[in-house]
């Protein structure tokens, strides 16, 4: 399955795949097969309201080679300008179904992010290892909190995930630390694919609780993450996503389809 088969639904400026979570995984097993990396970025609201007025979101967006929507109210947007997105795709679901997927190939992983202070990393990986068969587990690094802020450090964790020729890589830094990493991982492992995937390392290692899946097929888990990180989340999700989302259902009349 080539990711050239696969339209794109314009919203507000930024192409957004007309793909499933399941196709998601066929189009990565396929370009792995061939020798292809690639890399996936899972815009929710506030990257697309980012994209808006940031060069480096932009460009984060502009580099990717699967955009899918991990947000109910792209979804919602799509609908109501007649070219529907066929489903939400969220990081934190394809961290799952991205390993079960790679697993039945006996391909490698490497998960970067969690918590230091549990070794999330760590944690998270042996839980897909055990859920997923056939998944190996190439590596786990949980940084500290600021280490992007030393160049000796960061360079030797890029190395570190370099060095371990993953086939498929997490980065679980939040936006945009791990587009970041992933800019400067890209190089140096041509033939591997990467997934920013924010929360998802943590929901994994079990230190966050991700929300019951009626909140998440109904656009509500953004209350249940706010609800667990109040003091992080409330004025971005309320002072800026909240009257971005409105204005962006306003206009979706408006939106296309283009090809690739």
């Amino acid at each position: 399955m080539s990711i050239e088969a696969f339209d794109r639904v314009e919203l507000d400026g930024t192409g957004i795949d007309r793909i499933t979570e399941a196709e998601v995984v066929a189009v990565v097993r396929e370009a792995l097969a061939r020798g292809r990396g690639g890399r996936i970025i899972t815009p929710n609201i506030d990257i697309l309201r980012r994209a808006q007025r940031e060069a480096e979101a932009r460009a984060h967006l502009d580099d990717a080679d699967l955009i899918v929507a991990d947000g109910m109210p792209l979804i919602w947007a799509s609908r109501l300008g007649g070219t529907p997105l066929p489903e939400r795709v969220a990081g934190s679901s394809l961290i799952w179904s991205l390993s079960a997927g790679v697993g039945r190939d006996r391909r490698s992983i490497f998960v970067i992010g969690g918590s230091p202070a549990h070794d999330g990393a760590a944690r998270a990986a042996d839980r897909l290892a055990a859920r997923c068969p056939g998944l190996r587990v190439a590596g786990a690094i949980c940084p500290e909190f600021g280490f992007e802020q030393s160049r000796a450090t960061y360079d030797q964790v890029c190395a570190q995930v370099a060095d371990a020729k993953p086939d498929l890589v997490f980065v679980g830094l939040g936006f945009p630390k791990q587009e970041r990493m992933i800019a400067k991982l890209r190089p140096m492992l041509p033939s591997s694919w990467f997934i920013g995937c924010g929360a998802a390392v943590n929901f994994v290692a079990g230190d966050l609780e991700r929300a019951p899946r009626w909140m998440q097929r109904t656009g509500l888990e953004w209350a249940h993450r706010l609800g667990t990180e109040p003091r992080r989340l409330a004025r971005r999700y309320l002072r800026h996503d909240a009257p971005y989302a409105l204005r962006l259902l306003a206009q979706a009349p408006g939106q296309r389809v283009r090809a690739r």
